[in-house]
């Protein structure tokens, strides 16, 4: 049995010398002769092909196999650590690396899915995170991760019908696009660029790759592609701030949210004691507007307000009441109908946790300061701050301090925040 894989350099000649022994059957070393019973396999990629192109016999012997580039983002990563080491991690902020996988991934997905249509339908209301092509949702599908930005409908909606029909479009993926040997290339040459900074390797500096260095590849990437990667990335980075900065008093909001389902059941002014916290509370308008602020948005109409008061009480009366608390035996706190209000509150509390901090100039250069001897020149409650900030970071999300740092730096420069709330 006599196998070649690749056929390049020397393998080239080896390629005619083992083709004529097989075809002929007979193996000749000097003037001895000796028959031959073999089996002969050249494995060999499709632009090999023209090294056999005037041999005959090989024509109806070529038995074609598709084998697609990779699609999976975490595998074309590890391939990339595979031939340049674990330790190409230590050069990117955290999600850079992948990004950078994904962008070489696009050029091998089909544009249009209609799987993805068919399930999600308008990708208009999901650009905050995705491009209008879907490709980086497919990406997702194709790791077996489910987004958490999907809505709650369409997560109900993805049958495993519907997660069938995806999956299958990979057969007549991955034919074209950036090959795996010319993305070991350009990752090459991309982290010579950016590797040996101080600095981490940032988004900036991917994007500029792909537009400015490399402008020949930005052919090859979807109209808008890079534009919704940037936009899924700091959208993502913005949220990990929020999270690591937010700090709330769970206490406080457990009472608010039990004080609040006890009194929509009395009309304002009335004077009642909550039989869950043992609060005695007055019933006012403005008792109602405190919260339902805080769980709706401080832009919430009056009207809205209402409406939602109103849908509130008849859900706790017809169902939390009745089924929950009467008949399944659950507290209060085990009821649907706190739980979904504690998420509201909790979400629109993390929403604008960062809007104190953004009008002061001192927070932004402590965070520059962290871990210098100058950062002890600031008052204890940004001092606090910044650190509660930076180590939650670093503890939750896997960052390494420089990288806290600048990914800090970067959403308070770029103004992420009122960014994405105007969106």
């Amino acid at each position: 049995i006599y196998a070649l894989m690749d056929i390049k350099t020397h393998n080239k000649e080896r390629l005619i010398e083992l083709h004529n022994i097989v075809s002929e059957g007979i193996h000749k070393v000097g003037d001895i002769e000796e028959n031959v019973n073999s089996v002969f396999i050249a494995l060999m990629n499709p632009e090999d092909k023209e090294h056999i192109k005037d041999l005959q016999s090989f024509t109806d012997r070529i038995e074609y196999i598709n084998i697609p580039y990779v699609m999976d983002l975490n595998t074309e990563v590890e391939i990339y650590r595979n031939i340049f080491g674990k330790h190409i991690d230590e050069s990117f902020l955290p999600r850079v690396l992948h990004n950078f996988a994904r962008v070489i991934i696009s050029t091998r997905l089909n544009k249009k899915s209609e799987a993805l249509l068919e399930w999600i339908g308008n990708a208009e209301k999901y650009r905050l995170y995705c491009d209008e092509n879907l490709q980086l949702l497919k990406m997702e599908i194709y790791t077996g991760y489910i987004p958490t930005w999907l809505t709650e409908e369409d997560r109900k909606r993805l049958t495993a019908k519907r997660r069938r029909n995806i999956i299958a479009e990979s057969e007549t993926e991955g034919e074209s696009g950036i090959s795996g040997r010319d993305s070991i290339k350009i990752f090459n040459e991309f982290y010579s660029s950016f590797g040996s900074g101080d600095r981490l390797i940032n988004m900036s500096q991917l994007c500029n790759f792909f537009i400015k260095s490399r402008k020949e590849l930005s052919k090859l990437i979807p109209e808008g592609f890079l534009d919704s990667l940037l936009r899924m990335y700091d959208y993502t980075i913005l949220q990990e701030v929020k999270e690591s900065l937010f700090y709330f008093n769970e206490e406080q909001i457990s009472r608010d949210i039990q004080n609040y389902l006890f009194a929509i059941s009395f009309e304002p002014g009335a004077l009642a004691t909550c039989t869950y916290t043992g609060e005695k509370l007055e019933i006012t308008e403005e008792f109602f507007e405190g919260i339902e602020v805080r769980l709706l948005g401080a832009k919430v109409e009056k009207k809205d307000r209402l409406t939602f008061r109103e849908d509130t009480q008849k859900q706790y009366t017809s169902r939390t009441l009745t089924q929950e608390m009467m008949v399944e035996d659950k507290s209060i706190k085990e009821t649907k109908i706190y739980r979904a209000l504690y998420e509201r509150y909790v979400h629109n509390l993390k929403d604008k946790v960062l809007d104190p901090f953004l009008e002061n100039e001192n927070f932004r250069r402590a965070i520059k300061d962290y871990g210098e001897e100058d950062f002890k020149a600031y008052d204890k409650k940004i001092r606090n701050d910044v650190t509660y900030l930076l180590n939650n970071l670093c503890d939750k999300f896997k960052y390494a301090e420089q990288g806290a740092k600048e990914v800090c730096m970067y959403v308070i420069d770029s103004d992420m925040a009122r960014k994405f709330a105007k969106a």
